[in-house]
């Protein structure tokens, strides 16, 4: 499992790579909430995501010979852009399997950093990404279920423990489970006290379905949400376990609340 010294080990090996994202006080929910509410903004982040910091992590503990023959990956968005980042950095080749109904704006992003797109039918490009991987020798990095992406992505915690030593409550939106897992890990094995919440789409629910049946299960593939970020359908392997152990409850969000919470966080005039 994820450790909370991979975790400070992520840190430093990535420091270089990556931006110190402020903790913003978002004075205009206080009263709307009813407490001091601060946001972690990962979209200041390089690629716009929170997901280099997992990316960098995973390309930076692979061996030599493993980064020299390429690094492969399924992804329609901001992972598959974050392997494309880390790999220029690294100066290796990246191929990013994508469905063949990925935005336009989405490819470009991948593109903009050197790596190569490959187009899959979007319920096969996992396999197809491991396919290829087998037969190049590519090395397959997961978007979540690999303890050095977790390990990355739980650097984010560590900077908010820093950045406001007494939070209390720190609340995660959930996919395959990579960010809240190194996240849960970080900020539990340092500060126990603070409460945990993972969020998650009520349409695609697949942790509190899996928590509740006490094991991992997979949810129909129709399964859609809004939240298109979030849409994987099973708990990660590697994941479920972390956060079966960190997080102290998981909420879901119906569809229209989370266009509401979206307007909500739009500035106005």
């Amino acid at each position: 499992m994820v450790t909370l010294a991979s975790i400070h080990d992520a840190e430093k090996r990535i420091s270089p790579y990556i931006h110190k994202t402020p903790l913003l006080r978002l004075h205009a929910l206080d009263a709307y909430l009813g407490c001091q509410v601060y946001a972690k903004m990962e979209s200041l982040q390089r690629t716009h995501s929170f997901k280099v910091r997992g990316a960098l992590n995973a390309l930076m503990t692979l061996s030599e010979d493993a980064l020299k023959k390429g690094i492969i990956t399924a992804s329609s968005g901001n992972h598959g852009k974050a392997i494309a980042y880390a790999a220029k950095q690294l100066g290796t080749r990246a191929y990013v399997v994508v469905p063949e109904n990925a935005p336009k704006i989405k490819v470009e992003g991948i593109e903009s950093y050197g790596a190569e797109i490959i187009y899959s039918v979007p319920a096969e490009r996992f396999s197809v990404a491991k396919q290829l991987s087998e037969e190049n020798h590519w090395s397959f990095v997961s978007p979540f279920d690999d303890n050095a992406i977790m390990a990355g992505q739980g650097t984010a915690g560590l900077e908010i423990l820093e950045q406001l030593p007494d939070v209390e409550y720190v609340i995660v939106p959930i996919g395959g489970g990579g960010l809240i897992g190194g996240l849960s890990t970080a900020v539990k094995e340092t500060s126990p006290q603070v409460k945990i919440i993972g969020a998650e789409p009520t349409a695609v629910a697949r942790y509190s379905r899996s928590l509740a049946a006490g094991h991992p299960v997979s949810l129909p593939p129709e399964s859609k949400s809004v939240a298109d970020g979030l849409q994987t359908l099973e708990p990660g392997e590697l994941n479920y376990p972390v956060v079966e152990k960190y997080v102290d409850k998981i909420v879901t969000v119906d569809e229209e609340n989370i266009l509401r919470g979206t307007k909500l966080f739009l500035p106005t005039g």
